[in-house]
Parts: structure tokens; C-alpha cells; sequence
């Protein structure tokens, strides 16, 4: 099991899109009319910096975010924020600041920071805008995300389910109804390749509009050459859009979310992966009972308050499966959710020192939460669990997990 704790920077910069090799119509070409911007455009960016380890079985944590923040806030706002990175960063006066070369410059940027450190830096996400984003592994590996929105109508049925089959599956979700779509392209490399990057703007501004005249305001049921007789559910929808990238831009993966708390995702080497998210209300305190009153209130801050304090946790689960060609459902989405609930029932609205077995003898750090959550839900899951994250505030959050990228 792999436990990471990822922390996010602020920052706003401009840039321009240009590399100079290259003429001002292929410039437009790989990187959009951006390029044209003679003295840069704006983004107010969010860098995760996310580390990987054991928690101390003394503190309950992984890294102590405040380190992260002061150590990864240097670099940020002495070498990034409010500059004109094309000038004012001598990395990009001969490489173009796409988000990935951003990405990879400032994991590399601040990794020799935390050399020593039992936690390690394992990655880094930066989101340059909500559409556009880019991660960068400390293994090599380079990862360009693509946001976009669309809405359909459908009846989430199988044709080759009875009428029955398809009731106890899929529910009132049989009838017809609609859903404001959200999906993600995400493109992957070993490593940070010249231009052109993974992919141009061109080709995969192509792409998505391809798939919004696919899908767009469609029945997905009827109006859809590539999905006529055959299941329609987030699982199979998100394949769709995975193939209808073979060929013109090498897809990754393709994450499809229906709603804000459900999404199905679909990998390229025929992986399938469901995600849940449960908000629950707790409060708590950080407090290490071996500490000095001095010590706790140095390494905890505010949330050694005696008197506790609270967040409203988003818990989000993810499983794997085979996806099943004759249902196009990888879970029973009732189940998922109600499987969910239940193992955070006891947590609810509750002080987690104070009124439940997990907590009364370790410190409820974020780490430790989704430590103790982890076996309750997998089991409750048969096995399949392979990712929960915990966010418990804008900037943190903890989460175990089987598989790599997030």
C-alpha cells in the first residue's frame, strides 16, 4: 500500500507560448492562438506537491505540511509567482513554459529541498487552468490533462440485460434522464519530450470537438453511431471516448465524471476503475499525549486547540474491476454508495478522539484516518479497493492506494 500527502501552492505568472524554431503558423498550430500573446497572457496556477511514506507511529504524520508550504513556497514565489516566466525564470528563455515544462521544472526545482526526508517527493500536479493541467513524476514520467464539458440524455440499460436485470442494476436510472458530463484526456510520456509536446493544441482541440459533436445534447442511446446496441452507463461512455482517441491523439486514460461524487475511468491497457465520493462532518484534535504542551502546540499549531476542532471531510474510494461486456457496469452504484456510507457512518458527526475505538490511542492525522478507513471499506468492497483520498481542507489531503497516477 502506498500513502501520499500532497500539499498546494499558489501562484500567478504570465507567459507566452512560442518557441522560436519554429514559424508563427506552426507555433499556432502546437500551441493555439496563445502563441500570438507578443507579450504573454495570465494564469493563476495551483501546484499539489505530493509526498510519499510511512506516517510516524509517534505524530501520526507522513511530512508536516506547514515544512512543505514554507520549503516549496520559497522556490514558488522567489522563482515563479507574478513573473513573466519567459524573461523572469532563465529555465524558459530557451524552453517554452507549457504546463508539463512548468510541472517538471518545479518538481525539479524543489525536490533537492527535501533530500533527506523519510517522506519523498514523489510528484507534482499543476493546474494552469480548470481545463489544462500537467503532472510531472519523480520517476520521469510526464502526464498532459484535458477538461471538457458536455450534456446528453440517456437510459442506463443494457440491451442484452432483461428488462428485469436492467431494473435491479440500474434503478430509477433506467428511465430517461440527463447529466451534465465532465471528462478528462489525459496523455502520458516517460519523460518531458521537445516540441511538440504530448500531443498539439491543434490535435487535441480536434478531438474534443469530435466527441462534443459525437455526444453533445444527443440521446446517447439512439443518437450515437458508435453506441447503438450496447450498454449505456458511465463505464461504456467512458471507453467511448477513450477509442474515439485511437489514432488521432495517444490517450492515456479517460476519467468521465456523471456528477461531482461519481466517476468511471478507463485506461488504455483495458484497466476500468470506479470512484465515489461521501462528504461526512467530524471533529477532532491533534495531540501526541508523550509531548509537552510546548512541543504539540509547535508541531500541530491551531489544531492542538484542547477544545478540538472540525472539517468537513470529502472521502473519495475508487475500485477496479474486469468491466463486463454483457452489463457495461463494473458495480452496482447503489452498492458503492451504500457501502460508502456505512463504513463512515460511525465517524459521522462524532469526535474522532473522543467517541471512537480508532483514535483513542494514535493521533487522528489525516494519514491515520484513511489508515484506519482503508480495511473497513476494502472489505466492505470485497477487496476491490484500490484508491482513497481524503480531503479535509482546500490545500490537504491523504490518501492510500494500489496503483500509480491519480
Amino acid at each position: 500500500m502506498l500513502l501520499t500527502v500532497s500539499k498546494r501552492v499558489e501562484f500567478s505568472a504570465s507567459r507566452r507560448l512560442f518557441a522560436q524554431k519554429f514559424s508563427v503558423e506552426e507555433n499556432r498550430k502546437l500551441f493555439g492562438e496563445e502563441s500570438a500573446a507578443l507579450h504573454g497572457t495570465g494564469r493563476n496556477y495551483v501546484a499539489y506537491f505530493v509526498f510519499s511514506g510511512q506516517p510516524d507511529p509517534t505524530t501520526g504524520m507522513l511530512i508536516n505540511i506547514s515544512e512543505i508550504k514554507e520549503r516549496a513556497g520559497q522556490i514558488i514565489h522567489g522563482r515563479y509567482d507574478h513573473c513573466f516566466l519567459n524573461e523572469d525564470n532563465p529555465t524558459f528563455r530557451d524552453k517554452v513554459p507549457t504546463a508539463e515544462n512548468i510541472c517538471r521544472q518545479i518538481l525539479d526545482d524543489v525536490a533537492p529541498l527535501f533530500d533527506g526526508n523519510t517522506a519523498k517527493l514523489v510528484a507534482v500536479h499543476l493546474r494552469e487552468t480548470p481545463d489544462r493541467s500537467a503532472t510531472a513524476y519523480a520517476a520521469g514520467a510526464i502526464e498532459a490533462n484535458y477538461w471538457f464539458d458536455f450534456s446528453a440524455a440517456r437510459r442506463t440499460i443494457s440491451p442484452h440485460l432483461s428488462a428485469s436485470e436492467n431494473e435491479k442494476l440500474f434503478g430509477i436510472s433506467t428511465g430517461e434522464h440527463g447529466h451534465n458530463y465532465r471528462a478528462r484526456l489525459t496523455l502520458r510520456a516517460n519523460s518531458v519530450a521537445t516540441e511538440p509536446q504530448l500531443g498539439t493544441e491543434e490535435e487535441i482541440s480536434s478531438l474534443i470537438r469530435l466527441i462534443r459533436t459525437q455526444l453533445d445534447h444527443k440521446n446517447l442511446n439512439r443518437d450515437v453511431d458508435g453506441l447503438r446496441g450496447k450498454p449505456i452507463t458511465t463505464e461504456s461512455l467512458s471507453r467511448f471516448i477513450l477509442r474515439s482517441g485511437s489514432g488521432k491523439v495517444p490517450l492515456s486514460r479517460v476519467r468521465l465524471h456523471e456528477r461531482d461524487d461519481f466517476f468511471a475511468e478507463a485506461w488504455n491497457d483495458g484497466g476500468m476503475f470506479l470512484g465515489m465520493r461521501e462528504v461526512f462532518s467530524a471533529a477532532h484534535r491533534l495531540h501526541v499525549p508523550s509531548f509537552s504542551d510546548a512541543q504539540n502546540a509547535e508541531l500541530f499549531g491551531k489544531c492542538n486547540n484542547p477544545r478540538g476542532h472540525g472539517h468537513r471531510y470529502v472521502a473519495e474510494a475508487t475500485i477496479v474491476g474486469e468491466y463486463d461486456e454483457r452489463s457495461g457496469a463494473l458495480a452496482n452504484f447503489e452498492e458503492l454508495r451504500d457501502a460508502l456510507r456505512r463504513a463512515l457512518a460511525p465517524w459521522r458527526d462524532k469526535h474522532l478522539d473522543l467517541e471512537t475505538e480508532e483514535f483513542r490511542d494514535q493521533p487522528s492525522t489525516g494519514e491515520n484516518i484513511v489508515r484506519a478507513f482503508w480495511p473497513k471499506l476494502d472489505s466492505a468492497l470485497q477487496q476491490r479497493l484500490v484508491r482513497l483520498r481524503l480531503f479535509y481542507s482546500a490545500q490537504g489531503v491523504a490518501q492510500p492506494s494500489r496503483v500509480g497516477p491519480t
